[in-house]
């Protein structure tokens, strides 16, 4: 592992999708499942932006774990599934050609369960593979809190890196003043990071100005009940 830190940037690391599958998202209870969708929907296009190497494996799809998020899938329309029957994705010999080809050593990971795809992928591609894992915590689940806690903290302890999905969106971002990639990440903060999304926004508009960015119907003055009709006459 480094002896000092560095941080995250485009050009320095990969990241893989585990097992992102509904059926796997059903056991999940360590976080709201519609909250974990949008945070792995949100670091996927942040990977898409910052041209992040990305690989996507999958489990069992046909006989178990169901389809991947479509939404995901969207973001990456012609990538591979890489399909597997192990709970550890370094067991398929694709999954270890995928990271190879994409060459950084630094691999971000956003999997499902946090206790057993992501902490077996975590340790074998560490001890055998050489790589440094950063975990994403908020795109990730267990099967319970405290599931995914202890998975964390044994991680951890062994020397994987915790991150959270917008951390990870601003690592890469770094200045405001780099115009190429501004506007992108302005787009995934509005529509996906909550408050703070709804604060760029509102800033946009009643700061500065800017026009909204959805058109919509007129906004009708207001009308007094009764005002201007015949009721009660």
């Amino acid at each position: 592992m480094p002896t000092k830190p560095e941080l995250l940037t485009p050009v320095n690391c990969q990241i893989i999708f585990i097992d992102q599958q509904p059926q796997m998202a059903f056991g999940v209870q360590s976080i709201d499942r519609q909250v974990l969708k949008n945070n792995v929907v949100a670091l996927a296009k942040s990977a898409r932006v910052f041209n992040i190497p990305t690989t996507i494996t999958t489990v069992e799809t046909d006989s178990f774990s169901g389809h991947t998020y479509p939404e995901l899938l969207a973001v990456f329309p012609e990538h591979p599934l890489l399909e597997r029957t192990s709970m550890n994705s370094w067991d398929d010999q694709k999954v270890r050609e995928a990271l190879a080809g994409n060459v950084h050593k630094k691999v971000i990971v956003a999997g499902l369960w946090t206790e057993v795809c992501n902490n077996s992928f975590a340790f074998s591609a560490m001890s055998e593979g050489g790589y440094e894992i950063y975990m994403v915590a908020d795109a990730s689940g267990g099967t319970s809190k405290e599931a995914h806690d202890y998975a964390m903290q044994r991680m951890i302890q062994a020397g994987v890196v915790p991150v959270t999905w917008q951390q990870v969106l601003l690592e890469w971002q770094r200045d405001w003043a780099h115009r190429d990639t501004y506007d992108a990440v302005m787009d995934i903060v509005k529509e996906h990071s909550g408050a703070y999304g709804m604060g760029v926004d509102y800033a946009y508009t009643m700061v500065h100005k800017a026009q909204e960015r959805v058109h919509h119907g007129p906004r009708l003055d207001p009308v007094p009940a009764g005002a201007g009709s015949n009721a009660g006459a």
